[in-house]
């Protein structure tokens, strides 16, 4: 079972690689990371770097689909290549899936007319502007299509994967594995639970405008 993760510059590392931590311990699952042009794929913080192993249509018909976030991604919705390669992989994937604003992608590409998906919580309006119907939770299942909200709940989203591809005890032993067991030392994850300013403050330097 092959798994292709897009790569792109600006893309939200950890959309990518929380995924691949999760996915690489699936039995029989063989990840690989690919883009428009394969090679070096700098983070959104302009430090870090990614590889791309292969080009798209190395890669037509993958069992499963992950478009990760970032900057990027608004690049990636006027992209042909990526927008024609994500509607042809979706006909024949087993899944297909994104992390934060890569739903924003797959809106772009028409896999999420009318269905429900979610997003990073600043961008929900845009995410129904694309026509999806925007739901408020960590990880939202519609049909074959499966996304995540912000950047760390790709991790809860390829661990729900991991238990529908292979089973429970699979997903709970890569659970343990990587010793996922979230106790933050602060009740803002969300905002509904965090200071109103704070909430404010990241509206303000948000990238969408509802």
């Amino acid at each position: 079972m092959d798994l292709a993760i897009l790569l792109f510059d600006n893309v939200t590392p950890l959309d990518a690689i929380g995924p691949y931590e999760v996915l690489r311990r699936v039995p029989d699952l063989r990840v690989h990371f690919v883009a428009s042009e394969p090679g070096i794929k700098t983070a959104d913080d302009g430090v870090l770097a990614l590889v791309a192993d292969r080009a798209l249509h190395e890669m037509p018909a993958p069992d499963l689909v992950l478009v990760p976030g970032g900057h990027g991604e608004v690049a990636m919705r006027e992209d042909e290549r990526v927008i024609t390669w994500l509607r042809a992989a979706h006909e024949t994937s087993r899944w297909t899936t994104s992390v934060c604003t890569g739903a924003l992608v797959l809106a772009a590409a028409g896999l999420l007319q009318g269905r429900r998906a979610t997003t990073h919580w600043t961008a929900m309006g845009e995410l129904a502007r694309l026509g999806a119907v925007p739901v408020a939770e960590r990880v939202v299942e519609d049909g074959k299509i499966m996304t995540a909200a912000g950047v760390s709940s790709g991790i809860d989203m390829s661990l729900t994967l991991a238990a529908r591809i292979a089973d429970d005890d699979t997903a709970r032993a890569i659970q343990l594995a990587i010793e996922y067991d979230p106790q933050p030392p602060f009740d803002a994850g969300s905002p509904k639970t965090a200071p109103t300013h704070l909430v404010d403050h990241q509206r303000r330097n948000s990238r969408f405008v509802d």
